[in-house]
């Protein structure tokens, strides 16, 4: 079975159990699962029940698929992803993507969350992605080509679009947050990285980092998906603060931060159809 054919038996089974057809996909992040609570007539998925899904195997994800509305939208959110970091092949840690597009997303919000590589961003902040910078050492598209999927070279110049991007930028200002807006550069983990690295993450113009979100961005634009990401700020990289890095301080933040992030959602999902 080609990666199309698994595609497909994917969404399939996601019909059979929910025949809403999705307009606007959404992955949350580490401690950023709570906003799949507030989607109305749910129906939930879990992972281990969709063919060719891999199981989330870290604290603040998951592993669900809800399917219902934010406002008038329907929606698909994916409550946890998976990491390249957990052993997956990276066709794997794209696959979801792929299905949420299979399944008729056309609008696609990333979530993650991030550290800091500047001072001008502390921790619950939220940063608009306006660009990325890939240091995963993989990319989602690397092996044969699917000309049914997108195609072979696709264009990156404006991975996270424009228009998106002033969306979320006014609905900010509309829940009295500053509209920070900034690079992403992800690397492959799990450690966290060295104060070397972050001087050098930060020379290169990244404005923050994490684990995740770029190979989704690239599968996602392949596609032919428009896309938007935001980071949650939840702490400062190795070096500009003498805190140890520790997981538990990425859920803490994120539970601080919830309110305004569930607001800002609200908000913005139903302006990206």
């Amino acid at each position: 079975m080609d990666l199309y054919e698994r595609i497909a038996e994917a969404a399939d089974t996601i019909g059979k159990t929910c025949p809403l057809t999705p307009r606007v996909g959404v992955v949350l992040g580490s401690g950023l699962g709570e906003f799949a609570d507030a989607v109305a007539d749910a129906a939930v998925v879990p992972y281990a029940d969709i063919p060719h899904f891999k199981a989330a195997g870290v604290a603040g994800h998951a592993g669900r698929l809800v399917l219902g509305r934010i406002g008038p939208v329907p929606v698909a959110v994916m409550k946890g992803r998976i990491h390249y970091y957990e052993g997956h092949d990276i066709a794997d840690v794209v696959f979801p993507i792929r299905v949420l597009v299979q399944l008729g997303v056309q609008s696609l919000l990333l979530t993650n969350a991030a550290g800091a590589l500047t001072r001008d961003l502390q921790p619950g902040d939220l940063m608009i992605i306006r660009d990325h910078i890939n240091l995963m050492g993989v990319n989602p598209l690397r092996g044969p080509n699917d000309g049914r999927l997108g195609p072979r070279f696709p264009d990156m110049s404006a991975v996270y679009d424009p228009d998106f991007q002033e969306i979320i930028a006014g609905a900010l200002e509309e829940i009295g947050r500053p509209a920070r807006r900034g690079v992403y550069l992800a690397l492959s983990g799990p450690s966290y990285e060295t104060p070397a690295e972050i001087r050098m993450c930060a020379a290169l113009g990244a404005d923050a980092l994490g684990m995740s979100t770029v190979p989704e961005a690239i599968a996602a634009r392949h596609m032919g998906v428009r896309l938007a990401g935001i980071s949650c700020i939840t702490n400062l990289a190795a070096g500009l603060s003498e805190r140890p890095l520790d997981h538990r301080e990425v859920i803490e933040t994120g539970e601080r931060v919830k309110h305004d992030f569930l607001l800002l959602l609200s908000l913005v999902i139903p302006r990206l159809v």
